[in-house]
Formats: structure tokens, sequence, C-alpha cells
């Protein structure tokens, strides 16, 4: 089969030849539909975030069941899904008790060393050299995927489009539940790209008050505008944190939604709060990045950080998938391109660039 390796040696992707790959206990096999490209594997790609190499990355992804391994009777052979990019184990100590987005083994097995949770990645080379996984290795015709991580894609909805629920709209879903909103709520989202693209959605769903988008790039600003956000800044050449007081009665956001993983947009995040107000940090910033606090305005003024990665799985999956079906969300209207799995390189060069509105898909064929 046909995947795009990344050889550790730089942001680039090659396609190559690999052997397709087996499902072991309790994990499927899927025909790749589409992946999103999303801005986590570029991290990667720029070794900001470390991760062993060579490796097939992609988390964002959808397909068709093409085989079952033992002990699978949740989905079967045929069937259309979506996968989270946290694939939960199920049974350690936080999925127990309903902390999805905490797995130890996700973190431990795959994060860590790109493998599945017997500590083996299900990719190599011809030549037997071990492929690690970023997630499920998504950006390739075939991954391999934990059963427990695939949701069934309800008739009539778009099985390309679906991919990026499994991180920009989880991610996404994730924030808002962690932000506690509330009916009139002012939010405002820094970062106009996929993630904050969906937490606009949400947001409008949630029934906030007042949405203040914050970006510097007008594309992306206009298509946030177009999903719901009531107000947009370009942060390039305004003073941000004056045009969201100004918008505000001088008072700031009750939910400041930081979707880049940048020290200065986390310092804006935090000088637009009012009193009381809560930063939730969804971004992933490079590794060792800091963002400074004051810290007696943190206490006096009684503000809260929230660290939101991604959402609980089996819970939120399903729950956005209904939301699809009811027209809630529309993950189409993020996608803005399309490539194929020989684009890929173009695509990541393309998100390095910050040309793409929304999000991007590969598309490994015409979807079923």
């Amino acid at each position: 089969m046909k995947a795009a390796v990344w050889d550790g040696s730089g942001p680039t992707l090659t396609i190559e030849d690999i052997p397709r790959p087996e499902p072991k206990r309790g994990e499927i096999l899927l025909k790749v539909t589409a992946c999103g490209v999303c801005h986590t594997d570029l991290h990667v790609l720029k070794s900001e975030v470390k991760f062993p190499a060579p490796a097939v990355l992609g988390h964002e992804v959808s397909g068709v069941v093409e085989h079952i391994g033992e002990g699978v009777d949740n989905v079967a052979i045929g069937d259309r899904v979506v996968c989270s990019f946290i694939m939960p184990c199920g049974d350690c100590r936080h999925c127990v008790r309903g902390l999805e987005d905490l797995c130890e083994k996700f973190f431990a097995h795959n994060r860590l060393n790109g493998t599945l949770y017997d500590g083996e990645s299900r990719l190599a080379r011809h030549d037997g050299t071990p492929l690690a996984m970023y997630s499920m290795g998504g950006l390739a015709e075939y991954c391999v995927v934990p059963a427990s991580d695939a949701f069934k894609v309800p008739d009539g909805v778009g099985l390309g489009e679906v991919s990026i629920l499994g991180c920009s709209s989880f991610t996404a879903l994730g924030a808002v539940h962690n932000a506690d909103l509330e009916l009139g709520d002012r939010i405002a989202v820094i970062a106009a790209g996929g993630v904050g693209s969906s937490i606009v959605q949400f947001a409008v769903a949630a029934g906030v008050s007042q949405i203040i988008a914050i970006d510097v790039n007008d594309d992306k600003l206009k298509a946030v505008a177009a999903l719901g956000a009531t107000h947009t800044i370009n942060s390039r050449d305004t003073d941000a944190v004056a045009a969201v007081k100004a918008l505000t009665d001088g008072h700031g956001v009750d939910v400041a939604f930081e979707a880049l993983g940048n020290p200065h947009t986390f310092a804006t995040a935090m000088d637009i709060l009012d009193d009381g107000g809560r930063a939730v940090v969804v971004g992933i910033a490079p590794a060792g990045s800091t963002g400074q606090i004051d810290l007696a305005r943190l206490v006096r003024r009684k503000l809260e950080i929230h660290g939101s990665y991604g959402a609980k799985a089996r819970s939120d999956m399903p729950a956005l998938l209904r939301m699809v079906s009811a027209g809630i969300v529309e993950p189409e209207h993020i996608i803005t391109r399309r490539y194929t799995l020989d684009q890929v390189d173009e695509a990541y060069q393309a998100l390095a660039r910050g040309e793409i509105v929304g999000r991007a898909i590969i598309e490994m064929e015409a979807t079923p």
C-alpha cells in the first residue's frame, strides 16, 4: 500500500510502498477514505514535538472497515467509521474513571514510542524496519485502529468530511466542555484555524452572546464570521486587547480560547479576560514553551487557566456525529482544500506557510 513516510531528517513527507498492516485482537483494519491535515502533525515534521522516526503521521481519519481482529463486536466489515486521535485503551486508571483524554497507555505507548498498546507498531517497511505510528498513522491507504476508537458514521453523512471530527472538532468540543460555557457568555477565540473554527460552531450552538475571533489572516477571519463569529479582529494591525475591551464595555470576555500554542497569544488570552474569567489553552506549543502570568491578578481577579487536550472519545465522538446529523456541526464548511495522497507534502507545506483557511483533507480515493 502507499503511505506518507517521515524520515525525521526534515519537514517533508515521501510516498513509499509498504506492506499492508494486519490488526491484532481488539483492533480493526481500516481502508482510509480521508485524513485531515493538522498542525500537530506539522509540529512533529518540524521536530517541535518529539516523536520517533521513521514514522507515518495522520490522526484525523475516516474510512471503511476492511478486516476485524479477534474479539471485536462493535463494528463489522463494511461499516463506515470515523476515529478520534486519542485512542482510549479503556482499562487504565484514567479511562476507567471516565478521563479518556488522559489515557495513560495512549501517552506512554503511542505519543512517546509510536506504537499501539502491546508496545509494537503495526507498520513497517518491506525490509522489516518499524515505522512509528502517530495515533493510527492515517496518511496511508490502510491503517490499524483499536476497535474502541471506531465510531459508525450515520447514513447520509459524508464520510470524507467527517474525518476532521477526529481532532479538529474533537479538540474543539473538549475545549468547550472544559470552558463550562453558560448562556450569554462573551468569548474570544484566538487563532481561527481548524480548531478555532470548530470552537466558533460549538459556541454558537451553546448560546453565547458574543464571539470575538482574533487572527492575523483576513481570509480566516472572514470564514469564521460566516460560521457565527459576531466580531473579528486582525491582531496584525490592531491592538487586540484594546479592541476586545472596547467590544465588551471595557471589561473583557468570560472565556478566552487560545488555539495556536504560542506564548504571545497565551498572554493575549490572559489580558482579555474579565474578572473571574477562564482561559482555555488548546493549541499545542513547541516543547519547552512557557507563558508568563501576573500572579497577583490571577489571585485577586479569580482567573482560571484550563489545559485542554482532545476530548473523551467514547462519549464525545458519538455526540459529535449526532450533531453532524442534526446540522449543528457542519464539517464540510470548515474544509477548504482537498489533496490526494500523492500531494501530501504539498498540503503540509501550504499549512506551514499559513495558506490553509479552515481545514484541508487528504482523500485517498472517491468517497464510497
